[in-house]
């Protein structure tokens, strides 16, 4: 990989980490669908314009019952109990448990017609990856928000079901487009949801800058610099930033907000890496492009 690629490379494995933090800190000072509200329109505020002059939308008209029902499992159903979950729960604890996210992908690609065989390495990562899973969920590491860690494995699983419907339905459509389509799609659904439930008193200046961070560094940037990613270095590699976001939200977690980080954190985060990994290796040729832009912890 070129020096471009690894720069590309080591941008989105720190700005894909980033949100956790950064939502923890929002949801202290705004309700959250006037969180998710402001991310998801000044992304596309600032997406849309790009794909209206490369011309990339007309090609998705066809396809609009399939890009809501993307947009619906991978922004606006998970960036809403997300950020909720985030109300109890801490930063590092969301990011481990959204690490599952290649397991439960490459559960529901078997489950939904997958025609790709599963080795007995890759049966034993899922099972390591589970046993991690199950082992941040338990009572002890729970620490009483059981309710929480149901709403991050639910958005886990909305993150697995939108490259199911990516790779099969919306691949040979631009990507840039179909993001921006899906930003201005959740922006109308949540607009009134957020008008409702509005904030008496203007934000704190650290509170408005971790919108600014979500809406344009996580969200609009995040997204143009993961596409030039791809086209550096494939989709094989660029996949791999799934594996590191969650270390980065941990480590962000405890740097930045002295959150805690136990021992059963960290065997928890180990078994779902090397599962994750095990789980879902498969030659390169067989990886797609929309797998890899799709399914991200955003």
């Amino acid at each position: 990989m070129s020096r471009r690629g690894w720069l590309l490379f080591a941008a989105m494995s720190v700005i894909w980490g980033v949100p956790y933090l950064l939502i923890k800190i929002a949801v202290g000072g705004v309700p959250v669908p006037v969180l998710v509200l402001a991310r998801v329109s000044v992304g596309a505020a600032l997406l849309l314009p790009i794909a209206i002059r490369r011309r990339q939308l007309g090609a998705l008209r066809p396809h609009w019952r399939w890009l809501a029902a993307f947009a619906v499992v991978e922004i606006i159903v998970p960036w809403l109990l997300l950020s909720q979950a985030e109300t109890r729960l801490s930063s590092s604890m969301s990011g481990l448990l959204i690490a599952s996210v290649p397991i439960i992908v490459a559960v529901l690609a078997r489950l939904t017609g997958g025609t790709e065989r599963l080795s007995a390495l890759r049966w034993t990562g899922l099972l390591v990856g589970l046993a991690g899973v199950a082992l941040l969920a338990g009572p002890g590491a729970a620490g009483g928000h059981a309710g929480s860690i149901a709403e991050v494995l639910l958005v886990a699983l909305c993150y697995a079901t939108g490259p199911l419907i990516a790779s099969r339905k919306l691949s040979e459509l631009p990507p840039l487009g179909v993001t921006a389509v899906c930003l201005v799609f959740a922006s109308v659904v949540y607009a009134p949801v957020a008008a409702l439930d509005w904030p008496a008193a203007v934000p704190s200046v650290k509170v408005l800058a971790a919108l600014a961070g979500l809406a344009v560094l996580c969200t609009a940037v995040a997204f143009l610099v993961f596409f030039r990613l791809i086209a550096e270095a494939g989709p094989a590699r660029a996949s791999v930033i799934t594996y590191i976001n969650p270390a980065v939200a941990v480590a962000l977690g405890v740097s930045v907000l002295g959150e805690r980080l136990t021992p059963a954190m960290v065997i928890a985060f180990t078994l779902i890496l090397g599962g994750s990994v095990l789980a879902t290796r498969t030659p390169v040729g067989r990886r797609s492009y929309r797998t890899a832009v799709s399914g991200q912890p955003r």
